[in-house]
């Protein structure tokens, strides 16, 4: 839930296990404890969408067993391996960093990655406030990192099963022409269109392509998406939050007419987990295409992220965390 500063301080006195999201002011004047922290000031309450530097978005885990630990590009493919076999551990990454790149375009490779329940986010900043600086913070240390990730690692018990579960609420516009890159990573100046080689943002003014709308990738039947982060008109190179990939066929998605609405029919097909979600985060590209700000999004609540981690970093999306 969202607390004040105060409220907060006194969980962690109290040996609290705890994930705060909030601004990188008030992180870092937190005191050392059992946490993980990320910075953000978007966040979905049980009242709707909300905007504020002055509260924390806080979940308390009741679990025994747990480990907290920082890694930096380098080291950040070890996350599955100091993972619990039963339990889940949550990844802050911060944004545009170093790590956030080696995790975005290599975790799929990581050493057991689908089979340890690795969730989390991106942290952010206000994107109408200047000076912010995207952070994670390692709470028992206490230090707050621009280019390292943390993660909590937590064993659930032995009578428990833990899923990561995403809801997307976009899917292919399969009339639209399959996108192919040769290329990969979060930038990429040309592509195949139905094979035949185009600049990816003359393609995209030519077609009136709408960049609040990813494009979806098809990974084995499944659709991820890839959000746009904006186009530089000189070099026509065409930004994306997520990497793309070669030998992936992405295509437009299809247009969506009302988030909210869109959002909580989707959420209701998910309902026989959400009572058991003990973790979710949402995108901020959701947050603000949706106009999601004193909306509700019904059963779900948590930081709004710079990206998402189900396994491996995925965009638009809402990725909630079950234990059952």
């Amino acid at each position: 839930m969202l607390m004040t500063y105060e409220a907060t301080v006194k969980l962690i006195e109290d040996g609290k296990l705890l994930h705060i999201a909030g601004t990188e002011a008030l992180l870092k004047k937190l005191p050392k404890g059992k946490w993980i922290g990320g910075s953000t000031e978007y966040f979905m309450a049980k009242d709707g969408g909300k905007v504020s530097d002055d509260v924390l978005f806080v979940t308390e885990f009741p679990y025994i067993n747990f480990n907290i630990k920082s890694y930096n590009a380098q080291d950040i493919n070890q996350v599955t391996n100091d993972a619990f076999e039963n339990g889940f551990s949550l990844l802050i990454i911060p944004f545009d960093s170093a790590v956030h790149k080696e995790y975005a375009q290599n975790a799929a490779g990581y050493n057991n990655m689908f089979l340890r329940n690795i969730a989390g986010w991106i942290s952010g900043l206000n994107l109408s406030k200047q000076g912010q600086t995207p952070i994670a913070v390692n709470g028992s240390t206490p230090e707050a990192f621009a280019d390292k990730a943390v993660a909590l690692h937590l064993q659930v018990p032995e009578d428990k099963v833990v899923s990561v579960n995403i809801i997307n609420i976009f899917e292919q516009d399969t009339s639209s022409p399959v996108i192919e890159f040769t290329e990969e990573g979060f930038s990429v100046k040309k592509c195949l269109v139905d094979g035949k080689e185009l600049v990816l943002a003359d393609y995209i003014t030519e077609k009136a392509i709408d960049t609040k709308l990813p494009i979806v990738g098809d990974y084995s039947g499944n659709g991820v998406n890839i959000s746009f982060k904006g186009i530089d008109a000189e070099s026509k190179t065409v930004n994306f939050y997520a990497p793309v990939f070669k030998g992936i066929k992405y295509r437009t998605a299809k247009t969506v007419s009302n988030y909210e609405a869109l959002f909580n029919k989707y959420i209701a097909e998910h309902k026989n987990t959400a009572a058991t979600a003990i973790f979710s985060c949402n995108c901020i590209l959701n947050f603000l295409y949706g106009e999601l700000e004193h909306k509700k999004i019904e059963a779900f609540s948590g930081p709004i992220t710079f990206g998402e981690i189900a396994y491996q970093l995925v965009n638009q999306t809402l990725v909630y965390v079950s234990v059952s």
